[in-house]
């Protein structure tokens, strides 16, 4: 783990682009683009138009390092290449960002309200290409549907004893537990959340450093704890489904917490806009979201 990274991490002034759509989540994602289902015949081909906008992205400049700390990526990203080197060594060497990779392959079926992550048979794999590659971090994504404390404590469980597999790697995992945002018991199911977490935080040994990618709270500053938690290198707030403008104004009302946002991120940008246009509503999504994390009411 590079040092200078981590500090960037933790006391940076910025926000961390979400870039990790995975297959199941890919066509939507490029609809939302402007590239419909008919511009490809196969996976392999749909997976090329992602790494186009994500390309386009990343290249653009206004994907620049003072606003954006950090960025997620899908795993094959990672062993594509941009201007003739792997993604991950593109965004540090020539961004100077910090690459992290989704290492969750989707989430199993409901129950005790709550979606648990599929295994992930081939972690320990995963994690050697990802030391390979240059990647700094991980991220993970469960969800929370209910006020269900058995399920919300399976959920946490989980995700910290592959927290600990990740950290054994010599990575940062970034720890995310969604609560969704159209939850009915969304705030007591935060409050629940948080105790379970604190609980895993204060058991982690003194060495051992998490992030967390969280739900911005329905109360502000509910997360300040945990925020504030020495074993937590930073805190990050998912859009969640709310639009860019909703999510921004609630992250501002939550000191310390940052955005790690994806659709709210690429809302705007579309394949037939020309360069001008897709640098300059890129760069209002990007100011508006740096905006948020670094200035708080």
């Amino acid at each position: 783990m590079q040092t200078n990274q981590f500090e960037k991490i933790k006391n940076g002034k910025g926000f961390i682009a979400a870039l990790d759509q995975s297959g199941g989540s890919t066509p939507k994602a490029l609809a939302g683009y402007g590239v419909s289902e008919d511009a490809y015949s196969n996976e392999d081909e749909m997976f090329d138009l992602v790494h186009e906008m994500r390309t386009r992205i990343i290249t653009s400049p206004a994907f620049d390092s003072d606003r954006i700390l950090g960025a997620i990526l899908f795993e094959q990203t990672m062993d594509r290449e941009i201007e003739g080197k792997y993604t991950a060594d593109y965004l540090a060497d020539e961004k100077g960002i910090v690459p992290f990779l989704k290492v969750d392959k989707g989430l199993a079926d409901e129950s005790n309200g709550v979606q648990l992550m599929k295994p992930i048979h081939d972690l320990e794999e995963t994690l050697r290409r990802a030391n390979e590659r240059n990647i700094f971090g991980t991220k993970m994504r469960s969800v929370i549907k209910e006020a269900n404390p058995e399920g919300i404590k399976a959920v946490v469980e989980q995700q910290f004893e592959i927290g600990k597999q990740i950290i054994e790697a010599g990575l940062v995992p970034i720890i995310e537990p969604e609560v969704d945002i159209h939850s009915n018991d969304k705030e007591k199911s935060e409050q629940i959340l948080k105790n379970e977490i604190l609980d895993h935080l204060n058991k982690l040994d003194e060495q051992d450093n998490v992030m967390l990618k969280l739900s911005i709270p329905t109360v502000a500053n509910t997360y300040k704890e945990l925020i504030d938690h020495p074993r937590v290198v930073r805190v990050v707030a998912l859009s969640g489904g709310y639009s860019r403008d909703e999510a921004n104004e609630k992250l501002k009302e939550n000191d310390g917490l940052i955005a790690s946002f994806s659709r709210a991120l690429s809302a705007d940008l579309n394949v037939n806009q020309s360069e001008e246009e897709f640098n300059a509503a890129l760069g209002e999504a990007v100011n508006s979201i740096y905006d948020a994390s670094v200035n708080k009411k």
